[in-house]
């Protein structure tokens, strides 16, 4: 067995999770079975404080987070114990799990560049975070896929409301997504004779800076939207999610219904493409979303998918994922 490690986890709050679906949940079992010592906090009880008490003395640095000492068991309704609260020096601990889940906001962003001040790769003289933080913040799930054009369907990331007409034009039936949203939301299927178009593109330019992916819409999600894990660049497992009637999402927040499912040829030919990149960057846990033979999404803040995977195929990802982060670390 590997040394015990102290690993904090940097997640939502851990009373509202669903312990048969949570990803963050079975780590954290898996961490425990391994012999680590937990500590959970939320991105909002972490300080970063820096400085210099006098002129010619080194400079103090302290990345703390007010955490709570946790253990975890899938028993519903009673699925974690936690005492109380204490200031925990994170660049004491072994390793991060960095665990929140999106939107892609400012706050995440900021979260990032604090966790930057303790991470080390290598886990020598301060934590491993997982997964690496400026990678993360980097490569946004909706836009790390763009950097492999030949592995994705048609898409555009624009504010241009004439190039988002133009590429329906071309396309006919296109997907529109926010472009820093998780889970679904926000994501609308618009035809090629939907007269909606504009009044989407005024509601979401009346809330919102940022720009939109236009992707073209592939039939092929009605038998599926592959969920793929790839643990340090290597694919793992895989599970089909098959949108709900009447629903153009696959999203499994959204009513998608997890099945069985095997890597084809095109899906491990996407996985050798990206997976050098991922290990190069300290993306540890990442899941990706094809469909048909496209690459669609490149998901690095906080995957999912690893219990259903185990039902179907009988594995622990989660205990791969440790033994991965301890040989990065040399536990």
């Amino acid at each position: 067995m590997p040394r015990p490690l102290t690993v904090a986890v940097q997640m939502d709050p851990i009373e509202s999770i669903n312990i048969d679906a949570d990803s963050t949940f079975a780590l954290m079992l898996a961490a425990e079975a391994r012999g680590h010592r937990l500590f959970h906090y939320e991105v909002r009880h972490m300080a970063l404080s820096e400085g210099i008490a006098k002129p010619g003395a080194r400079r103090e640095e302290r990345l703390r987070a007010l955490a709570r000492p946790i253990t975890v068991q899938r028993v519903p309704g009673a699925h974690f114990r936690a005492e109380a609260p204490r200031l925990l020096d994170l660049a004491a601990t072994d390793v991060i799990l960095m665990r929140q889940d999106p939107p892609f906001d400012m706050a995440y962003i900021t979260a990032t560049h604090m966790l930057e001040h303790v991470h080390r790769a290598d886990g020598r003289g301060g934590p491993l975070v997982v997964n690496a933080p400026a990678a993360v913040r980097n490569a946004p799930e909706k836009l790390l896929v763009t950097h492999f054009p030949d592995l994705m369907p048609p898409t555009l990331v624009t504010w241009d409301w004439d190039a988002i007409r133009g590429f329906r034009a071309t396309h006919k039936d296109i997907v529109v997504k926010p472009l820093f949203g998780n889970g679904g939301a926000g994501v609308f299927l618009i035809r090629h004779d939907d007269p909606n178009l504009n009044a989407l593109l005024e509601m979401h330019f009346a809330r919102s800076r940022e720009p939109l992916m236009i992707q073209r819409y592939e039939p092929a999600v009605r038998v599926g939207d592959k969920r793929i894990i790839l643990i340090e660049g290597e694919p793992a497992g895989a599970i089909n999610r098959v949108p709900a009637s009447g629903e153009a999402r696959s999203n499994m927040h959204v009513g998608g219904r997890p099945e069985r499912s095997t890597l084809t040829a095109r899906d491990r030919e996407i996985c050798a493409a990206i997976g050098p990149t991922l290990r190069r960057d300290g993306l540890i846990f990442v899941g990706i979303d094809v469909i048909g033979d496209w690459l669609t999404e490149i998901n690095v803040t906080s995957p999912t998918g690893l219990q259903e995977v185990d039902r179907f195929d009988g594995t622990d990802l989660a205990a791969r994922i440790w033994e991965a982060i301890e040989r990065r670390i040399g536990a």
